[in-house]
């Protein structure tokens, strides 16, 4: 046993009791707020990163890339990692090297530095996340306890995005742009000193690592996920995107061959026999789609159309937040009365009906009029969504395939959410770009000298015509977005079926699953 455990009984199913349960989960809800609100906080921070830096355009999305692509690569193998070292020692490892790679990130004189700070912060987050998620397996016996649990980390994994525009919009304008790395430093320290009093270790489970699907599912995830940055770029045709799919379909299929064929494999592909998690995963890849093109596009329209600071629009985003945490904790409460899917099924048509709603958005559009409403429906989406397809995912997972499995929700996530934008950004440009031709000729007609001087100079429509393009492109996106969310909802509707067991399990009365 640990010698820093804390000094807690122990339950015939090998969960921990008493009071330290609830700042066990305070750490790990902190781990992965830390984790995923990173994606966004940085995002209000890219123009003075550009200017203090000297990116170029082109180059200024790799300090999101460089995340985004050691992050989903590393997340399966950073979840079976804490199933065979020991969850607690890995979850501590990951956070203080999470908490290094910010600390580099902050002191970066020019874009390499920051982009190889970023690349490890993403390897830092890829063994916290998956691990941390695992940890309320082996803290939390299944049932009430485990549904608020896993109600709590749902609603930060769902929300950590618009806390991280708010905290993101604090920082740069009363700090500065190196705040957004280094607000992580104390936060990850006092994380990893809490987790090693508040949480127990948990068993190790004999066996070694299957380097080769290890190798195999990084370069294929790496491939992937660069496919998908490059294909938002540079277009689904570029040589480059083509090559890295290819790759990716080359990788991935040994991949799976190599699994089907190792004693202990890193994914066990078992888990896709059960329909329900199966679902879950398609479910997960769709609401993901949906949500980082929804933060995307509307970030974008609140600051470039309302003309929202960036402080403003983080506090335009907080009732996200809010409704989000409120619609997780229904959910959990009533979980174990009504079963996962009618929260699945209800969250993907809420989430349709906010991006539907988006919309109708335009250039008369104002943020309580036309934004707040959708925002808050699609919220509720979220959050009922989330806590369901988290729980699913790890019901029934023996405890020492539990990393595995969160290490598949997170891949499908981060996953999910890269496909998702890049077919919303190609979508996006198309639409502007057809809408800019028809914009030209009326513009030329009505333009002052002054104007047309402007588009000459620069190569772009000044105000109001440039609002009129970013708002159409916009409203094709969120109609996609809109799509992926339907298609989760009968995914959710066809596939998913509540089984006895699984509401008995959710009300605590099932035999904890240990083998």
């Amino acid at each position: 046993m640990d010698p820093n455990a804390t000094p807690t009984s122990t339950g015939t199913d090998g969960k921990v009791r008493g009071s330290g349960n609830g700042l066990a989960l305070f750490v790990i809800a902190s781990c992965q707020l830390m984790v995923v609100l990173d994606i966004t906080i940085v995002n209000i921070a890219l123009p003075h990163i550009q200017t203090a830096l000297g990116f170029s355009t082109e180059s200024l999305s790799w300090v999101v890339n460089a995340y985004t692509l050691t992050f989903g690569g590393l997340l399966l193998l950073g979840g079976r990692t804490g199933d065979i070292l020991g969850r607690k020692r890995v979850f501590i490892f990951g956070v203080l090297l999470f908490g290094l790679a910010s600390l580099l990130g902050g002191f970066a004189q020019n874009a390499g530095q920051l982009m190889a700070a970023r690349a490890l912060q993403g390897v830092g987050g890829a063994i916290a996340s998956p691990t941390s998620l695992a940890l309320i397996t082996t803290t939390f016996r299944e049932g009430p306890a485990r549904n608020r649990a896993f109600g709590v980390f749902a609603a930060v994994s769902a929300g950590g995005g618009a806390i991280g525009l708010l905290a993101g919009g604090i920082l740069v304008e009363w700090l500065n742009w190196r705040w957004v790395l280094f607000v992580n430093v104390p936060i990850a320290v006092l994380i990893a000193v809490m987790a090693s009093k508040v949480i127990r270790e948990s068993a190790r489970h004999p066996g070694h690592f299957d380097l080769a699907g290890a190798l195999l599912s990084t370069l294929g995830m790496v491939s992937l996920v660069y496919g998908f940055i490059r294909a938002a770029q540079d277009g689904w045709r570029d040589p480059l995107t083509l090559g890295s799919f290819g790759a990716a379909v080359v990788l991935l299929t040994l991949f799976v061959l190599n699994e089907r064929r190792s004693p202990q494999p890193i994914t066990p592909l078992h888990m896709f026999a059960d329909r329900n998690r199966a679902g879950t995963y398609g479910i997960m890849l769709m609401l993901a789609c949906a949500i980082f093109g929804m933060f995307f596009f509307l970030t974008l329209f609140v600051q470039n159309v309302l003309g929202f600071s960036p402080l403003q629009a983080g506090l335009a985003f907080l009732p996200v937040s809010v409704m989000i945490a409120v619609a997780a904790g229904t959910a959990s409460q009533l979980l174990p009365r009504f079963g996962p899917k009618p929260f699945m099924v209800t969250g993907a048509l809420c989430c349709a009906a906010g991006l539907g709603w988006l919309t109708l958005t335009d250039i008369h559009s104002t943020y309580l009029g036309s934004i707040l409403g959708p925002m808050l429906v699609f919220a509720t989406g979220m959050g009922l969504q989330f806590v369901s397809l988290t729980l699913m995912a790890l019901s029934n997972v023996p405890d020492r395939e539990s990393g595995a499995a969160s290490g598949l929700l997170n891949t499908t996530q981060q996953v999910g959410g890269s496909l998702g934008l890049s077919i919303l950004v190609t979508v996006f440009g198309t639409v502007s770009r057809n809408e800019a031709k028809d914009v030209v000729p009326g513009f030329l007609r009505t333009a002052t000298a002054e104007q047309k001087a402007f588009l000459l100079r620069t190569g772009q429509l000044p105000k109001p015509w440039s609002d009129q393009v970013l708002t159409s492109g916009i409203s094709a996106a969120f109609v996609v977005a809109a799509v992926f969310t339907l298609i989760g909802a009968v995914i959710a509707l066809l596939v998913i079926q509540v089984r006895a067991s699984d509401l008995e399990r959710l009300q605590g009365n099932h035999t904890p699953t240990k083998v």
